[in-house]
């Protein structure tokens, strides 16, 4: 936000105390105080300090189920973005922040993305441990060189709720078994619930979907482009755009899908539901695969990192923000309805089941009619 950081943490870092232990270390309180002004100045609502136990709860969103965070540096290699979780098989393991993961499960990481070796867990989710080769490279190291050694640690992942609900709502006269499927956010159960759910709904004899995103705030990005996958194969589920305006598109997986295409898709917003399952519902539109009934998204399109920090603490930064595969920017805009209504209550606890109202013939029709975007740039 054109502020100048480097002097900003210097004016800051003047005003803290040095205690008088031994170790010359910062009050912690008074440190934590001072980074809240800080990123209160960005003016950014979604960008914040959270204290350890709202650290500890956003670990629902952990995917590898290790506590450690997995990204790429400026040479696309794998390596810890951020301080292992405090307690966490990572940092019990002497994963450091800096260390790159050469291999995860022996499977060599050069050349892929952090989301692909959540993919690759993915297959195998009740897997109860994984296994990664970590370098450590030292200072005078040159690249590639350091110690390496094997980590083999124990998945854990904070006890959340299914948020899959699902059930057969309909046999039509016409031959359409309706499935009706409700997410209510993307926790790290979602996708293989969900793939759990679709299975049981086409043994059922389904072959007409309802995706209810009412009411759902989001969570893990990664899981909604997965789930994109499961319904359409190797398409651009979104485009992440950075603050230097750079633009990373995501696919989905090739060889996942669930779904035929050949089975009519609708997906249920309200003002409710936001980012992760904006990207979802503006994937499967944008991409002819799905058509968008109900009211106006939220419009949450900014996407934030969580970085773990020394003292058990973590902050949440705004670092980019999400397009759909049309170039839609969702922030502040939302995704809107193909067909605008009021929808049936949703009934908490329990389903939403009346979907009496959705015309499959005239879904089928507006998706023979779409148009996907036109990719370039060798995608």
């Amino acid at each position: 936000n054109s502020q100048n950081w480097n002097a900003m943490r210097d004016q800051y870092e003047a005003k803290l105390a040095i205690t008088t232990d031994d170790k010359g270390s910062y009050d912690d309180d008074e440190a934590m105080a001072i980074a809240n002004t800080m990123v209160k100045s960005l003016g950014d609502k979604y960008s914040r300090i959270l204290d350890r136990a709202g650290y500890t709860r956003i670990q629902k969103f952990d995917l590898i189920g290790v506590g450690a965070t997995l990204m790429p540096d400026a040479d696309k290699r794998i390596m810890v973005g951020a301080p292992p979780v405090q307690g966490s098989e990572s940092e019990l393991g002497g994963i450091k922040y800096g260390d790159y993961i050469v291999a995860v499960n022996g499977i060599p990481t050069a050349g892929r993305t952090a989301f692909q070796i959540i993919d690759q867990l993915g297959e195998n989710p009740n897997a109860e441990s994984v296994s990664m080769t970590v370098l450590t490279q030292g200072t005078d190291d040159a690249k590639g060189e350091g110690y390496t050694r094997e980590v083999n640690m124990k998945r854990s992942f904070q006890k959340v709720k299914d948020p899959i609900e699902y059930k057969i709502t309909e046999r039509r006269k016409d031959g359409k078994v309706v499935g009706y499927v409700r997410i209510a956010e993307f926790n790290s159960l979602v996708k293989p619930k969900l793939e759990a759910a679709l299975k049981s709904l086409k043994a059922d004899g389904a072959n007409s979907y309802v995706m209810d995103l009412r009411y759902n705030p989001g969570g893990a990005f990664q899981s909604a482009v997965e789930i994109a996958g499961l319904f359409m194969d190797d398409k651009i589920a979104t485009n992440v755009v950075d603050s230097n305006a750079v633009e990373m598109p995501f696919r989905t997986t090739v060889g996942k899908t669930l779904i035929d295409e050949s089975s009519p898709l609708v997906i249920w917003l309200d003002g409710g539901s936001a980012s992760a399952s904006e990207v979802l519902a503006g994937a499967l539109h944008d991409q002819c695969r799905g058509v968008v009934m109900g009211t106006d998204s939220f419009g949450k399109g900014l996407i934030q990192a969580v970085y773990g920090l020394k003292n058990g603490t973590g902050l949440v930064l705004t670092v980019a923000k999400y397009e759909t595969p049309n170039g839609t920017n969702i922030q502040g805009t939302g995704i809107k309805p193909d067909i605008a209504t009021k929808l049936p209550p949703l009934l908490i606890p329990g389903l939403s089941s009346d979907t009496s109202k959705v015309d499959f013939n005239d879904v089928s029709k507006r998706l023979g009619a779409c148009t996907c975007p036109i990719e370039t740039g060798g995608q």
